[in-house]
């Protein structure tokens, strides 16, 4: 069973960096979900619970986490450093930050599937504490920095274009409340 998280309502593409924030908080679950899962192999092995979890970490990092990586550099920090060039620094440590995020995930995905299948039963803890600090982090500027600035900046339409953009990435209609992420 899970309880909402605060500000975990479904979003709308109108709000496009209020889906951003929202995905945030999912990745702090599934991250939270990781270390359940490291921390339930060594007693309980690939069982039908940790199949079940690797699977749903799986979908989410392969599918929405990708999406939302997407979404921050093809869309919000290129209108973000048209706007205002001092977001330029930011946007580079960004996409790095993404590069060793994508990096991190290649190395943990196998094991995962590993696990999902019940082929493996084991999680390296130090590539777990690695994984969910780096995301830690970079989450952490986002939301300190990479938001309020975007939302200080941006136009409507440029927030109105980013929504487009984000709901055509996952082929959905932008008027539809889903989750972006």
């Amino acid at each position: 069973m899970s309880l909402p998280l605060p500000g975990d309502a479904a979003a709308t593409f109108d709000d496009p960096l209020a889906m951003l924030s929202a995905c945030h908080l999912r990745i702090r679950k599934q991250l939270a979900t990781l270390a359940r899962l490291a921390r339930h192999l060594p007693e309980h092995g690939a069982d039908a619970d940790a199949r079940s979890a690797a699977r749903a970490i799986l979908r989410y990092f392969d599918s929405a986490a990708a999406h939302h990586h997407e979404d921050e550099e093809r869309s919000v920090l290129p209108r973000l450093c048209a706007r205002e060039s001092a977001a330029r620094a930011l946007a580079g440590r960004l996409v790095a930050e993404h590069g060793g995020l994508a990096a991190n995930w290649r190395r943990l995905r196998p094991l995962l599937s590993g696990i999902a299948s019940g082929q493996r039963s084991a999680l390296p803890p130090r590539l777990v504490l690695d994984v969910a600090a780096a995301y830690e982090a970079h989450i952490d500027v986002e939301e300190r920095d990479l938001i309020p600035l975007a939302r200080e900046t941006l136009s409507a339409e440029d927030i109105a274009a980013i929504g487009g953009e984000m709901a055509a990435r996952r082929g959905i209609d932008p008027g539809r409340s889903v989750r972006a992420g």
